[in-house]
């Protein structure tokens, strides 16, 4: 029902798209092209702040890492040109890309790495991976040549050095970068309206003049699903990224466009405050997992394109086990439980909720579905700024829908300061048991256990594993297939 009471008639989108600023002129350029994005972000600088929206825009496109995420999750060299790791798995040299230099004309070589990683890690870094930097200790060879020192096991360390959170930043401009980014990347900040659109213009500079084939990219910022599906009906916007789900059943079968399902790891959770009374009790944290309908909430929120999930792990990662049977659907079990923490009905709760339409229609379903076992549930609509800030930041919130797209992110439940209030030291000491393990098969047996942990814990509602579609125009090239970490190569970009 969902489904078919959304999608857009003709006229409607016609009606939507003449309210919309007129970029049609970009589809008659080849040298241009518009992307559309749900979030606009919040500043530029990914080493700032948790919002992924500022990596869509700048990750390997102003900013640049030592390795690269291929779409398959394949990493390989980027400003590092090759890599040697130590038997123990702790000590990684990196032989330096050189010629390279910065946009405002400074040189790239290893003491920009160190710079990087120590302010990165340092005790004022507000960068959200600051305890895999703070556990890095980087040494200097010559101008090409860095060894970092990892007090920890991480195979999965040179995927970490690609994403947004290990840019390189050149030490002169890197306290402006979240207004004015400074990179080594092909592309470069042009302007900036806020509130509407980003535009990024090649950049002569570059080391490599050929790899970007587009001269300018157009940003525009569209959390609405309806505006979304009429700015890529009347030509406005070129290619939308993750775009609402609710809009793929009119784009699928047009010949005009292409429709990109991509698989990710991301973990769309209802996000419960665990510091908070009465939600500091573990019976009542279970009684409203066992009254989330996750299949309901899956067809409600992301139109069927998700799989659900019972912890803060998906399928297909390394070490998943299935716990969508530890707190299964039972809304007499939910009644009993909170019965059994004292909990007198009706409970009223406040869930704050972000722009992203799987969360506004997620909370929906929530909703009614809380109501059921007592829970009266206050809806609060707040911009991407707003949650950034309030929920996340200042942790003023009941609960919350959110998708968290870190494909290495367990460990945010062993950080006492998260967002979530979760406070356990069996999971502080196994996240830490974790870390420092190398042998594959027991990590991930170890990771199983992490998972199953979280689960009876009810750290959090999880809810699904989510596909994000793609929609664009039929001859656009280079779009990402998959999703290992969200960002918009916009050197692959083509007509």
């Amino acid at each position: 029902m969902l489904k078919r009471r959304t999608v857009l008639t003709a006229s409607a989108a016609t009606a939507v798209a003449s309210a919309l600023p007129t970029f049609a002129l970009a589809q008659n350029r080849k040298d241009a092209m518009v992307l559309g994005m749900t979030l606009e972000p919040t500043g530029l600088d990914p080493t700032t702040s948790a919002a992924v929206s500022i990596s869509e825009v700048v990750l390997y496109n102003i900013f640049e890492t030592l390795t690269k995420i291929n779409p398959d999750g394949s990493v390989t060299p980027l400003l590092a040109e090759s890599w040697d790791i130590s038997p123990d798995l702790k000590t990684y040299t990196f032989r330096l890309r050189k010629g390279v230099k910065f946009q405002n004309g400074e040189p790239f070589n290893a003491q920009t790495v160190k710079f990087a990683f120590e302010r990165a890690g340092n005790e004022k870094s507000t960068n959200k991976d600051k305890r895999t930097f703070a556990n890095i200790g980087v040494q200097v060879i010559d101008e090409h040549t860095v060894v970092l020192l990892n007090k920890e096991i991480d195979p999965d360390f040179p995927f970490v050095l690609g994403q947004a959170t290990s840019i390189i930043v050149e030490p002169k401009s890197a306290d402006t970068n979240a207004a004015k980014p400074i990179g080594t990347g092909p592309y470069k900040l042009d302007t900036y309206n806020k509130g509407a659109s980003l535009v990024l213009s090649k950049w002569d500079g570059f080391r490599n003049p050929a790899q970007a084939k587009l001269n300018k990219i157009t940003f525009r910022f569209i959390s609405d699903p309806a505006a979304q599906a009429a700015s890529l009906l009347a030509g406005d916007v070129d290619a939308f990224p993750r775009a609402a789900t609710r809009i793929v059943a009119q784009f699928k079968n047009n010949p005009q466009f292409q429709t990109i399902l991509a698989g990710s790891r991301a973990k769309t959770i209802l996000a419960i405050n665990n510091a908070k009374k009465p939600l500091d009790d573990v019976r009542v944290r279970r009684a409203i997992l066992a009254a989330l309908d996750r299949k309901a909430i899956i067809e409600g929120a992301a139109d069927g394109f998700g799989t659900p999930i019972g912890s803060h792990y998906v399928p297909g990662a390394p070490g998943y086990v299935d716990t969508t049977g530890v707190n299964p659907f039972d809304i007499e079990k939910a009644k009993k439980l909170l019965a059994e923490a004292g909990v007198k009905t009706p409970l009223e709760l406040t869930m704050t909720l972000p722009p992203p339409p799987y969360a506004r229609q997620g909370g929906e379903m929530v909703v009614a579905q809380l109501a059921k076992i007592g829970i009266v549930v206050k809806v609060q609509n707040v911009e991407w700024a707003q949650w950034l800030s309030g929920t996340y930041g200042s942790k003023n919130y009941d609960l919350s829908i959110v998708s968290h797209v870190e494909p290495f992110d367990l460990g945010n439940y062993a950080k006492s300061d998260y967002y979530w209030g979760y406070q356990s030291k069996p999971f502080v000491a196994l996240f830490d048991k974790i870390k420092t393990t190398g042998n594959v098969s027991e990590r991930n047996k170890l990771l199983g256990d992490a998972q199953k942990m979280l689960a009876a814990d009810a750290a959090n509602g999880f809810l699904f594993q989510p596909q994000f579609p793609t929609i664009a125009k039929k001859n656009v090239k280079g779009l990402w297939k998959e999703l290992p970490i969200f960002a918009n190569d916009l050197s692959a970009l083509s007509w």
